[in-house]
């Protein structure tokens, strides 16, 4: 037996290196995919087509840095290709030599009586720590009823979801009255700026004059009791701020550390940034948010979620309770975290500089330049330096438009009572490079999770259930239905 499993294994290695020499170099995706059979048919085994695809597709190691993107654009242009749809792999820049980085690009084409609408996800991911999991981080386990993974939620997930919607409508043939543009972006883990950026301001002709966009940002959350399953849509979100902060102090030997040395003061500078309170500000978005959610808080919230700003400002027992639920409280006000640390190499050493980058998420309104002003008058120290990385500005969607309404027309015919509620997001997107063009954009995928199925973003063990993947697909084709017959 093991000299058998010797001679497969030579007849493997020879065999992948003739197939390396057929394959040049940047050929990678194509050798990949030789591996892997065909998926289930869409038509009669969705939720097998579904957890086979997504399952290949968080094999693709698309982690940020540095990406590597490409193979899994083409994997997936590949797929929507052989159903006959226009489908591309579009070309993004990269500051990093080692990022493979492109986009996946398809069109559903309809009758172009109205503007078309972009379905937006992407295809990089955040790094997994592989001793943090049951499973590998990147092995795409179906394990019983789910599909667990780096990216089963965030978002290799949703594109699957995306792309079984243009197949399912191209299988069925329907002819909605305008186009639907699938598009899975890279870099949106580390702001967009080689992705979504550059397609919205680059390759506009993509989005062929787009007035509508669905992408991340929402859901629906499943009621209990007599409280109805909360359709969440996405209509606003935080801005990003992040900045880096860097102190300087003279270098030398460790045996004669001192206080002002750079470490010491750049830890010195965290500690206050770590214990401002920033204030609490109740934005229109928030208003109309918590106003349209008081019917389904707890009963002694009601009064206090229907007028939120008179509440937190006079009741002290509720803004006790709301702002100890940091979910909720970063709805109003600004928050900042501290998230990379560097200094010295050497134990030895103390270094000229160290540097630390700080991600603060601001309201509606706020500008970043400002922010920052505000945080270096907290640290006050002239020898730390605080600049901005990444500063887009927030935008909002309105709410009254044909796609919100085609959505709540959509959880009207739902199987279980349903509402939908406009939505602030505490964290951010891709869309608001599209708002920027005038899209409206909101935050919405039809799959129901409670709130301790969403840890697995960004943490260990993430995972989503295929029955979420194949309600997704279905309930998104009911929702370009209802829209194309508004």
């Amino acid at each position: 037996m093991a000299s058998l499993l010797c001679r497969n294994a030579a007849r493997c290695l020879f065999l992948l290196a003739v197939l390396a020499c057929a394959f040049p170099p940047g050929s990678e995706s194509l050798l990949w995919r030789l591996h892997w059979p065909d998926h289930p048919d869409p038509e009669t085994n969705l939720r097998g087509a579904a957890s086979a695809i997504l399952s290949r597709a968080i094999q693709v190691d698309t982690s940020n840095p540095p990406g590597n993107e490409r193979p899994l654009a083409e994997y997936l242009v590949g797929i929507l290709a052989r159903e006959g749809l226009e489908a591309r792999v579009i070309d993004t820049p990269s500051s990093n030599s080692g990022a493979n980085r492109a986009a996946a690009w398809a069109r559903y084409p309809g009758s172009g009586h109205r503007r078309p609408i972009v379905l937006l996800s992407h295809l990089d991911v955040v790094p997994a720590d592989e001793s943090q999991w049951v499973v590998g981080p990147f092995q795409g386990a179906i394990v019983g009823d789910t599909v667990v993974g780096r990216g089963a939620l965030d978002a290799k997930g949703i594109a699957v979801v995306h792309l079984l919607t243009l197949v399912k409508l191209a299988r069925r043939g329907v002819v909605l009255d305008r186009d639907v543009i699938f598009l899975s972006t890279p870099d949106e883990e580390n702001g967009g700026r080689e992705g979504a950026r550059y397609l919205a301001q680059e390759r506009s002709d993509l989005l062929r004059g787009a007035e509508f966009l669905l992408t991340e940002g929402g859901g629906i959350i499943p009621g209990e009791g007599e409280t109805p399953d909360l359709w969440g849509v996405a209509f606003a979100e935080k801005s990003p701020c992040w900045i880096e902060v860097v102190s300087s102090g003279a270098p030398g030997h460790s045996a004669t550390a001192t206080s002002d040395a750079a470490v010491p003061r750049l830890i010195a500078a965290l500690d206050r940034v770590r214990r401002m309170e920033t204030e609490i500000r109740v934005t229109p978005e928030a208003e109309r948010m918590f106003a349209a959610l008081a019917p389904f808080a707890a009963p002694e919230d009601r009064a206090s979620f229907a007028d939120l700003g008179a509440a937190l400002q006079f009741d002290a027992g509720f803004r006790e309770r709301f702002l100890s639920r940091a979910g909720l409280a970063a709805r109003v006000r600004n928050t900042v975290a501290i998230t990379v640390l560097e200094g010295s190499t050497r134990t030895n050493v103390m270094p000229a500089e160290a540097r630390a980058q700080l991600d603060a998420r601001l309201l509606p309104g706020e500008r970043c330049e400002d922010f920052i002003a505000k945080i270096s008058h907290v640290i006050g120290d002239p020898q730390v330096v605080l600049t901005p990385i990444l500063s887009p500005e927030a935008q909002r969607s309105p709410v009254e438009t044909d796609l919100f309404r085609a959505i709540e027309a959509t959880a009207a015919l739902s199987n279980s009572p349903s509402a939908v509620v406009p939505r602030m997001t505490a964290g951010f997107t891709d869309a608001h490079y599209f708002r920027d063009l005038g899209i409206v954009g909101y935050g919405f995928v039809p799959r129901r999770l409670r709130p301790y199925e969403t840890r697995g973003v960004h943490g260990p063990n993430e995972r989503i259930s295929i029955e979420n993947l194949e309600l997704g697909v279905n309930t998104l084709v009911e929702i370009l239905e209802q829209l194309s017959g508004d």
